[in-house]
């Protein structure tokens, strides 16, 4: 049975004063959480565990994001996190650290069924 996406969500998340690439990360993950509802999961024989995630985050520098922290956000489902180079550093103030811009796509899968899927009422 193959998965079928149901949301995805995108947004942003900065540090701006740390050049911290997991706490800009984290807003970014955060931010497009607060923009999605997962009520669908609120139906009737829909198993929140059958909810596949995935969390596509983009930085200057993949290597210095958590992966853990991001996934321990997300609140169900089996989640994979992806960290790739994307996002933006723009020169911090007076030389300092990076201003760093993290992009987040999160997406929610659910196994295909067979007379569709509808929220509860």
């Amino acid at each position: 049975m193959t998965d079928r996406r149901f949301i995805i969500e995108m947004a942003q998340g900065t540090d701006l004063h740390g050049g911290d690439y997991t706490k800009a990360a984290l807003r970014a993950v955060r931010a497009a959480l607060q923009g999605s509802s997962l009520a669908l999961l609120g139906g009737e024989g829909i198993d929140p565990a059958a909810m596949r995630v995935q969390v596509t985050v983009g930085v200057q520098d993949p290597n210095a994001v958590d992966r853990a922290a991001i996934a321990a956000l997300l609140p169900a489902g089996r989640v994979t996190v992806d960290v790739i180079h994307g996002g933006l550093d723009h020169a911090g103030p007076r030389g300092g650290a990076p201003i760093v811009i993290a992009t987040a796509a999160v997406e929610a899968f659910l196994p295909d069924h067979p007379g569709g899927w509808r929220a509860a009422t």
